[in-house]
């Protein structure tokens, strides 16, 4: 068994087109694949908008790592490694960004699984350039392509999608990157949360903040409490800041992995957990999140969630609080509570 993924494998194939490059890695990369590389190009730069693969990749100073929404430090890069993300808005937004950034004559390397949709590249790239299908194996495909006009450039605040939330006659303004939970909507399992929730008070984490629809309603409706809100992904952390900037909303927003970054002092935890990594189901995330949840509380801590009723997370939360309560259920969702 191959340790790497397999995009990554197809790229392995494939070498000789990263001979004597200084290579840009981004897009929905997992794994170690780029330390490999370094053997087989001048230099590698990962950009990764996931601050877990970030932390992963901490101890290899072997690569640059740079974590973000936007790529803006110098770089010498002339290829561009793109693994195909699950969002296709958002391969639309690292094309755009990063051939602004590094201009003609920049080669890519598109990798990804054929049921992510990688085809698409062959349109979405055709105002850049050309690009073709070199290869394909472990159901992926591997595509090199050359930018050979000059790209638009590249204003992040044009990929924003704004969209309008009411909420208890309060209307909020939702702004959303590509590829960010909830973009373009406010999705049904939040709205359940937020009508469950109580009267909150003190240091609130919104865990998963995505693009920070609960986390402003909960400031709107509790505005004396200390909201923080956290998520893995650059983009989200983006998003929520401009949400609560365009509602007029304090909050401190930041990127964590689970809770590498997060106070221990938290009143409430209170989240919509996420459920997805890449195309594939995983819950670890939210298993760490529930398990370990006492530890980042004071004394009265509390932890309420939303979650797919099908999910098993009612005995992980048993067995960290001592009790778990269902406050709401419908036919897809529950509500979970639980207190020190």
């Amino acid at each position: 068994m191959s340790a790497y993924i397999a995009p990554s494998q197809i790229a392995q194939r494939q070498l000789a087109y990263f001979e004597g490059k200084h290579v840009l890695v981004a897009g929905e990369s997992e794994d170690l694949f780029p330390v490999e590389l370094v053997n087989h190009c001048e230099s590698v730069t990962v950009f990764t908008t996931n601050y877990g693969y970030y932390r992963q990749l901490q101890p290899y100073d072997q690569i640059t790592s740079v974590f973000g929404a936007e790529f803006t430090g110098d770089t010498q890069a002339d290829l561009v490694l793109l693994y195909w993300p699950k969002a296709k808005a958002e391969a639309e937004y690292l094309l755009a960004m990063l051939m602004a950034k590094l201009g003609d004559d920049t080669e890519i390397v598109v990798v990804g699984e054929n049921r992510s949709g990688v085809k698409s590249i062959e349109k979405m790239f055709k105002p850049y350039g050309p690009i073709t299908k070199f290869d394909s194996a472990r159901r992926c495909s591997f595509y090199w392509g050359k930018c050979l006009n000059q790209p638009q450039p590249f204003d992040i605040q044009q990929w924003f999608k704004s969209y309008q939330v009411n909420y208890h006659n309060h209307q909020l303004t939702i702004k959303s990157l590509p590829g960010v939970f909830s973009h373009g909507q406010f999705d049904i399992g939040s709205q359940l949360l937020l009508d469950t929730l109580p009267t909150l008070s003190g240091k609130v984490l919104d865990f998963g903040c995505g693009a920070g629809v609960i986390g402003s309603v909960m400031a709107i409706l509790n505005p004396s409490i200390e909201l923080e809100m956290c998520d893995i992904s650059a983009l989200a952390v983006e998003s929520s800041k401009e949400t609560l900037a365009a509602n007029g909303l304090k909050g401190k927003v930041f990127a964590s992995d689970v809770y590498s970054n997060t106070s221990n002092d938290y009143k409430f935890i209170i989240s919509n957990p996420p459920f997805h990594a890449g195309l594939d189901t995983s819950y670890s995330a939210t298993e760490t999140l529930l398990a370990q949840a006492p530890n980042y509380q004071n004394a009265h801590g509390e932890l309420l969630i939303v979650a797919n009723s099908f999910l098993k997370y009612q005995p992980i939360i048993e067995k960290a609080f001592g009790n778990c309560e269902t406050l709401n259920k419908t036919n897809k969702f529950a509500i979970y509570h639980a207190q020190k």
